[in-house]
């Protein structure tokens, strides 16, 4: 009987460590490897940690009781229990579909490794303390630790390890940077803003490439080593332009981005409260997205007057707190305001799309057509025309150009499902674009309207305010709203229903499965337009 009791917790507890620490590597994985947004994460299970401490108790003790050669029923109760704790265990981290998969890269793989490095250590240590003959003593009391502590033994084994990861690191950006010096004619554009930049960048790449070889960071790259393995797998000799896409959550995050591509010209697409839990202020916020036009004054200095036309600037005007805060007289705005520099008006919205009239600094007059809907996609592609014609290209020849351009997967895209129309906004969190998504769902008259989200996050202390507002906003256009999670939509419900919405139409579904059931099984008579406005990866709970 104790061999097979023994024999079953050495299974179950093989098991629940491994895909224990499995879970929390993909959750730091998530978190992009940074201690903050993993401990955020950490913050929101709490409630796990005591089943961790529980089993960790359960083991130890059982190991104190065979250790003294306590056999009987005490030790076959003990356990029981550890095993079916364990069980929990496994049950809670078993692998489920996730957003974004867990991919076992070479970091992970040296996290794996480090792990099993700090099992060893822990067994020496135990050993040293403890008496030879307590041996059993001393393996369940590691097993404890490893079970109690996993979480955290996570965020050791990332402390230990970031000293190697800094020195591949440098290895990698050293390398993109010679790459970048020696291809010598290059012209690196960044593009930066708390929202917009991504829809810029590829409306960017669409209109540069009517007279330029274009290459821009794929998808959401706007990381250093994001941004490096773009140069480092896909540059070539015969690249005239890098769009370059930089993000920042902290301090000073474009200015690490900005000394390995060293940018010749720069797009601010937006400024806002986006990421303000790490960012801590608006200033925070403000000095870094600056950061992009400061490289690229730096250069047009280094390169004197003569150099100057070189190196240009773009701000998105529309923006209050670009405008309350414009740094840079020479940069040249655009948007759909009185007084910028490239600006567009007389906007006609159709089901076919949007039409709309842009007029240059020379004061030419363009009229140009984008199957994209509304405003908020017109002053982007305005952005992006602003660059184009700077760099040469008649705004006649953009006409196709803007023709051609396609949505932004996962930015209000527009999908189609026989009689159910769903405007795919899943990649944005922030309150203008929340504000942006809600108002493009009541351009559709005659639809009945569906809002799924689960609300905002990373606004600080503005969040529970800014969700709040969204709620507001949401009551007045939507028919119907599914809320995801319970803790985080707390104040988008309490927006809605204050503002007068039907508590019998607003549904709160733990998970974005239920609440994807749920909104094709609406039997609303009519056709319906679903707004899917932000998706939280696993990370978020």
């Amino acid at each position: 009987m104790t061999i097979v009791l023994n024999m079953l917790l050495i299974i179950t507890y093989i098991a629940a460590t491994a895909l224990g620490i499995g879970h929390y590597t993909h959750m730091f994985q998530l978190s992009s490897y940074q201690f903050q947004g993993y401990f955020r994460f950490l913050k929101t299970v709490r409630d796990r940690i005591f089943l961790h401490l529980a089993v960790n108790l359960t083991i130890v003790v059982t190991g104190t009781a065979y250790a003294g050669d306590i056999t009987g029923g005490t030790f076959i109760v003990l356990s029981i229990i550890s095993i079916v704790l364990l069980c929990g265990m496994m049950h809670m981290y078993w692998p489920r579909p996730a957003k974004k998969k867990f991919v076992v890269t070479n970091r992970v793989k040296r996290l794996f490794i480090t792990y099993c490095l700090i099992a060893l250590l822990l067994m020496g240590f135990t050993y040293a303390a403890l008496p030879v003959n307590n041996g059993r003593l001393i393996i369940r009391c590691i097993w404890g630790f490893q079970i109690g502590f996993m979480p955290i033994v996570v965020v050791i084994a990332g402390l230990i390890n970031l000293p190697i990861e800094k020195r591949i690191n440098k290895y990698y950006v050293d390398d993109a940077k010679k790459m970048l010096r020696d291809h010598g004619r290059l012209r690196v554009i960044g593009v930066t803003g708390s929202y917009g930049k991504t829809s810029v960048k590829y409306y960017l790449t669409t209109l540069l490439s009517e007279g330029f070889r274009v290459l821009m960071t794929p998808e959401s790259y706007n990381t250093p080593m994001g941004i490096v393995r773009t140069i480092r797998e896909h540059l070539q000799p015969t690249h005239e332009i890098f769009v370059c896409e930089m993000g920042a959550r902290h301090l000073h995050d474009i200015k690490e981005i900005t000394d390995i591509v060293h940018p010749d010209d720069g797009i601010l697409t937006s400024i806002g409260y986006q990421h303000l839990e790490t960012f801590h202020s608006l200033e925070n916020i403000i000095s870094t997205k600056y950061e992009l036009l400061d490289a690229v004054d730096e250069k047009m200095k280094q390169g004197g007057v003569a150099d100057a036309e070189k190196h240009l600037k773009f701000v998105n005007g529309d923006n209050e707190i670009i405008r309350n805060n414009m740094k840079y007289s020479d940069a040249i705005t655009y948007g759909l305001s009185e007084g910028c520099d490239f600006r567009a008006s007389d906007i006609k919205v159709t089901s076919a799309g949007t039409t709309f009239t842009v007029t240059a600094p020379s004061g030419e007059k363009t009229e140009f057509n984008t199957k994209l809907v509304g405003a908020h996609n017109v002053e982007n592609i305005v952005g992006a025309i602003a660059v184009a014609n700077s760099f040469g290209i008649p705004m006649g020849k953009l006409k196709a150009g803007v023709r051609r351009i396609q949505s932004v997967p996962h930015r209000l895209e527009l999908v189609k499902h026989g009689r159910v129309t769903i405007l795919d906004d899943a990649y944005n969190s922030n309150p203008n674009g929340a504000q942006v998504a809600v108002e493009t769902l009541g351009l559709f008259e005659d639809k009945v309207k569906i809002l799924v989200t689960p609300g905002m996050v990373e606004l600080g202390e503005k969040e529970d305010e800014y969700n709040t507002i969204f709620g507001s906003q949401a009551a007045k256009v939507c028919d119907y709203i599914i809320l995801v999670g319970e803790k985080n939509s707390e104040s988008i419900k309490k927006g809605a229903l204050d503002a007068g919405f039907d508590p019998e139409r607003l549904f709160v579904k733990h998970t974005l499965q239920e609440a994807t059931q749920l909104m094709y099984e609406l039997d609303a008579g009519r056709e319906k337009v679903i707004l899917l406005e932000n998706d939280l990866p696993d990370n978020y709970k």
